[in-house]
């Protein structure tokens, strides 16, 4: 997705956030604040996007929003757990209607048999108590595999929670 593609999946995002009276925040750890700069992008999104948390190390994740040591020890950073808590944890610390939150392995180092390079997890949370968690593997070097991750959780929130706006 183009640097062009992304803004437009944001400012959609942004109008559909705008008109339900809503923000949102970004717990990231792989995309490093890609989510949230490609948010922040848009002029007017001071409305609905506050904050974010850029989580890159799991001290971050547990100190910044909440995400349980046992947790991480159990199933690795890169699992469904971990992104699930990421949300629930942003969500609360943000006080926002929706977090998305993301991690991975962008490479080019790091990737096991389990969890090769490119294997990124989604969370999306929402305030109302949903969620919806995604596991996707992308292909290409560190900054494809960080922008498709941004752009697929601009998607999945979108998508499961914003379309119908």
């Amino acid at each position: 997705m183009t640097d062009s593609e992304l803004f437009q999946l944001s400012e959609k995002v942004g109008q559909a956030l705008k008109a339900q009276g809503a923000t949102v925040t970004a717990a990231e750890s792989c995309t490093g604040g890609w989510i949230a700069k490609t948010l922040t992008d848009v002029a007017g999104s001071s409305a609905w996007f506050e904050r974010g948390f850029v989580t890159y190390s799991n001290e971050a994740k547990s100190q910044m929003i909440g995400v349980s040591a046992v947790t991480l020890e159990q199933y690795g950073a890169v699992s469904e757990p971990v992104v699930v808590e990421m949300a629930v944890g942003a969500l609360r610390a943000a006080r926002a209607s929706y977090a998305v939150s993301v991690s991975g392995i962008a490479g080019p180092d790091g990737g096991s048999d389990e969890k090769p390079v490119g294997t990124v997890w989604f969370g999306v949370a929402s305030a109302a108590g949903q969620g919806v968690t995604q596991r996707e593997c992308f292909a290409g070097d560190r900054e494809s595999v960080r922008r498709q991750a941004t752009a697929f959780a601009l998607q999945l929130l979108w998508q499961q929670f914003l379309q119908n706006t």
